[in-house]
């Protein structure tokens, strides 16, 4: 069984969940218009440009998830399942997500988007296990803070060395499909790296380096 590893989004999604989640957030009216989004848009452009303050970033991504109950939170995760993250699926990402799953694959997302706007995609994506980055709960409501190290750039290898080291799978033979310059130190680690619909920067680099670079948008 080799291990096959996909980055989230704009990877097997054509979209970002977690600035999609900012949009929903503005217009469901839940947060204020024109702070939130010009904020959602400043972190991600700083993402795009490997400029982002991880830990500034989930403070303001965070806060709102503390304004509900974990229930209430599941019953807006729904809507946004269905307006958002739906039409963002892939025909050719699902048939990847197939090929691994019918080789005997373990198939693994690691996303730096946080675990509560990834796991229900992960799930209906049908992958056997996540890594994200985990909000923190006490009680019934998320607190604003993370556990562990974020899902980010280095941290998405820590986090996945962990991992291994707490299952029985390893890097031989292993896949890792994205398209973001900041998971480079993933990408270096696995046996077999995948550029999907790479930035600019990622895709030289993967020329450089003779990675292929495939497509899975129609």
């Amino acid at each position: 069984m080799s291990l096959a590893i996909f980055d989230l989004d704009n990877t097997l999604l054509n979209g970002d969940s977690d600035h999609a989640w900012g949009e929903f957030l503005v217009n469901k009216g839940i947060v204020d218009e024109a702070f939130y989004r010009r904020q959602n848009d400043h972190f991600y452009e700083l993402y795009k440009q490997s400029k982002l303050d991880i830990m500034e970033y989930l403070a303001f991504a965070l806060e709102p998830l503390t304004r509900f109950t974990l229930a209430e939170l599941a019953a807006l995760h729904a809507q946004f399942m269905a307006e958002y993250i739906n039409p963002m699926r892939q025909p050719k990402a699902d048939a990847l997500l197939r090929r691994h799953r019918e080789q005997g694959d373990f198939l693994l997302i690691i996303t730096a988007t946080n675990g509560f706007v990834t796991r229900p995609i992960a799930q209906a994506l049908g992958v056997d296990d996540i890594l994200a980055t985990d909000p923190e709960v006490e009680g019934d409501r998320y607190t604003g803070r993370i556990v562990g190290t974020p899902c980010y750039q280095e941290g998405k290898v820590t986090r996945l060395n962990q991992w291994l080291q707490q299952t029985h799978h390893t890097l031989d033979n292993s896949y890792f499909y994205s398209d973001s310059i900041n998971d480079l130190p993933l990408l270096q680690a696995v046996t077999h790296p995948v550029v999907v619909d790479g930035d600019q920067r990622l895709t030289s680099a993967a020329q450089q380096r003779g990675w292929p670079c495939i497509s899975l948008r129609d």
